[in-house]
């Protein structure tokens, strides 16, 4: 049996990245204010959306398009600055090196394969960032790459003798002033006077993009137990948060933007490949129809062989007996085995999404997602429909047959809850905290929802979540593109120009690129 995903065309990208330019093109100081801000020494801190990620890595240019140095030139429109520093990686290949050896790969490209367009790894060069190779001074983009809320507070996280088991971060290694120095206390000592904050979205993202095969640590209050995939408990974020905030007015930011927290079901890792593209024939529909009345037949027996009355063993299997039709069906998905579910199975619901990392030649050709029917399975199915009866191994077959998608490859209703959930809490506990402390703020959920909708225009056209084409997100699916990190920056300046009073110039998205071929 196989399954059909239309391949999703590449067409018409804006690959080439140009010059900046502004929207209002007098350059002048006084031409705008600051109002009540002072950005004389701006520092930012976050995660990867902070450092300039993109296309799964981190590289030169992507710190360069980052929000924070967009604003930082901005800012200089404005007021007269400092130099924004950032912790710059050694090349634009991407990439990092532990002592020589490569631990993390190098940044995704646009290639054209027998295929069709698909991202790949960059080859044209190899990484030549070294981890233990400490940068020395301080660091306007405190932007760490796989942070979570409370890792900002934790000592040692920047250690690179932590590096090889995972107790410390790759990313803040190479510019921590120390061992045991944590993110916050390296960017409360720079004496910042304004500041930005996006932290959170690992937080839950972790676990989203691992479909869910963390733990909802909601109730647990040691983050120091938590894996990687885990969702942080909303007290345990509210925490980190505050202090994060509160630490930074009291060196002296007392302006500042936060940004709340985008979600999951926005980005094109999590909307790319639609959980209905099962495409059968009229003939692939009945025969998948036919298979899955056979497994409820089959599991019928096996019940009622267990002593359980017919009319209860019926009413049980009827859920397997699955129906398909001509055209998009939705796929099979895996579930925990329970006591209403005993084979742990079932359809996938509307609202249920498939990861942007699934085996797609498994969908095509393997029958993942429904069922892999060999020629030993046709042959039982062929005894069941002249009416003889199969021997348990070969009942057992059939039942092997179903081959539903793994918990790793799709996020199902229940982990979907779990992550919006925390993700609301979260949410709430930043809002709550920019208006107690008169602090700009930024809905960066609405934000990507635009994107996800139909799109945000701008002079150059329309900006959307659509994977590779749409301009927002680079290819992997969850960083935005310099195009869309100039958008973040925009509706910064907004919410700045808005709480204090200022007038700072917004950037010309159009002028930002987007993803980048192959030979680029």
């Amino acid at each position: 049996m196989k399954n059909y995903i239309k391949y999703i065309g590449i067409l018409a990208l804006g690959m080439v990245a140009c010059e900046p330019e502004f929207e209002n093109p007098v350059d002048e100081q006084d031409a705008f204010s600051t109002g009540e801000a002072d950005f004389s020494n701006y520092v930012a801190l976050g995660n990867s959306l902070t450092a300039g990620y993109a296309d799964n890595a981190l590289y030169i240019t992507g710190q360069e398009n980052s929000y924070p140095n967009i604003l930082s030139q901005q800012f200089a429109k404005a007021q007269e600055t400092g130099v924004f520093l950032q912790p710059l990686m050694a090349d634009n290949a991407g990439g990092l090196l532990y002592n020589g050896t490569q631990i993390a790969n190098t940044r995704l490209v646009l290639a054209v394969g027998a295929n069709g367009p698909a991202p790949r790894n960059y080859t044209g060069s190899q990484p030549t960032t070294e981890v233990t190779n400490r940068l020395s001074g301080s660091f306007n983009n405190m932007g760490v790459p796989g942070a979570k809320s409370f890792h900002l507070l934790a000592p040692g996280y920047g250690n690179p003798a932590g590096v090889p088991a995972g107790a410390s971060n790759p990313y803040f290694a190479r510019f921590a002033s120390g061992d045991n120095a944590t993110v916050l206390a390296d960017a409360v000592a720079q004496n910042p006077t304004f500041f930005t904050l996006w932290i959170g979205n690992n937080d839950v993202l972790g676990y989203a993009t691992s479909g869910g095969t963390g733990e909802d640590r909601t109730g647990n209050l040691d983050p120091s137990t938590y894996n990687s995939n885990d969702i942080t408990d909303p007290q345990v974020f509210g925490s980190a948060y505050s202090t994060i905030v509160n630490s930074m007015i009291t060196a002296g930011a007392d302006e500042g933007v936060l940004l709340n927290i985008p979600d999951v079901t926005n980005i094109p890792y999590f909307t790319t490949v639609p959980n209905n593209a099962l495409v059968l024939t009229a003939e692939q529909a009945a025969g998948l129809t036919g298979y899955f009345q056979a497994v409820a037949g089959i599991f019928t027996q096996y019940l009622m062989s267990q002593n359980v009355p017919a009319e209860q063993a019926q009413a049980l299997a009827s859920q397997y007996a699955i129906t398909f039709s001509e055209g998009p069906n939705r796929f099979i998905i895996d579930v925990p085995a329970t006591q209403m579910n005993p084979l742990g199975f079932r359809q996938m619901t509307q609202e249920e999404l498939l990861l942007l990392t699934i085996n797609q030649t498994a969908l095509r050709e393997q029958g993942y997602g429904s069922a892999a029917i060999t020629p030993q399975v046709m042959e039982v199915l062929g005894m069941l429909q002249a009416g003889q009866q199969p021997s348990q191994e070969q009942a057992q077959l059939v039942l092997d047959a179903v081959n539903g998608i793994d918990d790793g490859d799709a996020l199902d209703a229940s982990e979907l809850e779990a992550i919006n959930t925390a993700r609301t809490k979260y949410n709430q506990i930043i809002q709550q905290l920019a208006q107690a402390n008169g602090l700009a703020f930024v809905d960066a959920a609405a934000l990507l929802q635009e994107t996800a909708g139909g799109g945000i225009v701008y002079d150059g056209g329309t900006l959307t979540s659509t994977f590779a084409t749409g301009g927002a997100f680079s290819l992997d699916g969850v960083h935005l593109t310099p195009r869309g990190y100039a958008l973040v920056a925009n509706r910064i300046i907004d919410a700045i120009n808005s709480t204090y009073n200022a007038t700072v110039p917004k950037v010309n998205i159009g002028y930002y690129g987007t993803i980048t071929p192959s030979n680029d």
